[in-house]
């Protein structure tokens, strides 16, 4: 009797996880797992002593990459239909210049963008933003504004600078059967 007891209530255990599970993934909107750091773009002209270097920007989605390299170790992020939003990262720091290897004390948003061609909405979390750890460590627990479509064609996350607001980083979108990179939503 105690056997059936203890399997019956580790099957219904299973049972709520699983449909807790459920329920998470059927309000999410979309993910991310992954990041890429924003690489901007040098031109140099040799024209004059010393040459002039212009810097371009990476322009994603009519937002402009810093004039430094960033890079980011990790990054995590769920959108929910209601626009809630979540998102830890790790190691968004310099990865050029004199302080390589550092956050400098910026704080920094996240920005949603569905649409994959002009006109951009953009989704965004408060702009004050949240500090960035020393070691490039943060966390944004948000609500978009506005608030994200019903469906998102084409998920563009970036995480940006409160300063400029240009982007530091952008997300993976995590797309269902793509197990190259562990993006199925069965590795969770």
């Amino acid at each position: 009797m105690k056997k059936k007891l203890l399997v019956s209530t580790v099957v219904a255990i299973g049972l709520f996880a699983a449909s807790a599970i459920a329920a998470e993934d059927s309000d999410t909107l979309v993910r991310f797992k992954g990041g890429i750091g924003a690489i901007p773009v040098s031109n140099v002209t040799v024209a004059g002593t010393p040459p002039v270097v212009t810097v371009s920007r990476n322009i994603v989605r009519n937002i402009s990459s810093p004039g430094q390299i960033w890079v980011i170790r990790d990054l995590e992020a769920r959108v929910k239909i209601n626009g809630d939003i979540k998102v830890e990262g790790k190691g968004l720091i310099l990865g050029g210049g004199n302080n390589v290897g550092r956050a400098t004390g910026q704080s920094v948003f996240a920005t949603l963008i569905c649409e994959a061609a002009a006109p951009f909405v953009e989704r965004s979390t408060t702009t004050t933003g949240v500090l960035l750890a020393a070691n490039g460590d943060f966390k944004i627990d948000d609500v978009l504004v506005p608030l994200p479509p019903a469906t998102c064609a084409s998920p563009m996350l970036l995480i940006r600078t409160a300063g400029s607001g240009n982007w530091f980083a952008a997300g993976i979108p995590v797309v269902a059967g793509n197990s190259s990179r562990g993006n199925d939503k069965d590795d969770d």
